[in-house]
């Protein structure tokens, strides 16, 4: 497993120099910020998403909606943790060096990585933070896939990974934020709702600035599911 990619005719390993190539005829300046980029600052973005989104949906659409969105948000950053997870054996597996290590002329921005390539730990967490917003609301999710998939893109750009670390990485953070969300949000909506219901933690569910909504006493545990209600008028795009 760990000769994966290693002749430079392999169309992994072409793609790989064609977007690292780009370092190379970029300003050093740019190059630091694109390490600086991919190595944090991406997943910072990420992280503002979540909470902006966060901000948001408590204070649009119905009480419902609030709860269902929040407890995707609560899933988002478990799928991620669960995802780096069930990657730790994936890697041991398959054992595959970066690919600074078995090509030379790489332009690698960011030093130190001595760890196994595939597949991507960034890219898995990115993808699967994006999924967990896109349940819980999809246009703030649209958007964190966009950043998900730069992840992907700046990662091989700074010469630290190949296409298919960051594809396979893509893939697992996907499978396990989607595959587990029925079964995650069983379990947090009820938590969620009952944090509505408490008069001291109501806020991190449902802003007192929000527009009238039912009493949460009387509101029932809306059934969790991947997607979102029919839009209608007035519609927050809230994924149920």
């Amino acid at each position: 497993m760990a000769g994966l990619a290693s002749d430079g005719s392999n169309p992994d390993v072409s793609l790989l120099y064609d977007i690292n190539g780009l370092a190379k005829a970029a300003p050093p300046w740019f190059d630091r910020v694109m390490g600086f980029v991919g190595e944090y600052g991406i997943m910072l973005a990420m992280a503002l998403v979540v909470l902006w989104c966060w901000w948001s949906v408590r204070r649009r659409g119905t009480l419902a909606d609030s709860v269902s969105a929040v407890a995707g948000l609560v899933w988002a950053p478990l799928a991620a943790g669960i995802a780096l997870l069930v990657n730790i054996p994936i890697r041991g597996f398959v054992e595959r060096p970066r690919p600074f290590r078995d090509h030379q002329g790489l332009e690698v921005l960011v030093a130190g990585k001595t760890d196994f390539s595939f597949v991507s730990d960034h890219a898995t967490l990115a993808m699967a933070l994006a999924v967990g917003v896109f349940v819980a609301h999809r246009r703030f999710g649209l958007a964190a896939i966009g950043l998900a998939l730069a992840e992907g893109f700046a990662r091989i750009y700074m010469g630290v990974h190949y296409p298919t670390d960051v594809i396979g990485g893509l893939a697992l953070g996907t499978a396990v934020a989607l595959l587990l969300a029925p079964l995650a949000l069983a379990l947090l909506t009820p938590v969620v709702s009952a944090v509505a219901r408490s008069r001291r933690c109501a806020g991190l569910v449902r802003s007192r600035r929000a527009e009238p909504a039912r009493h949460p006493e009387a509101v029932d545990i809306p059934e969790p599911r991947v997607g979102g209600p029919a839009p209608g008028p007035g519609h927050s795009d809230l994924a149920a």
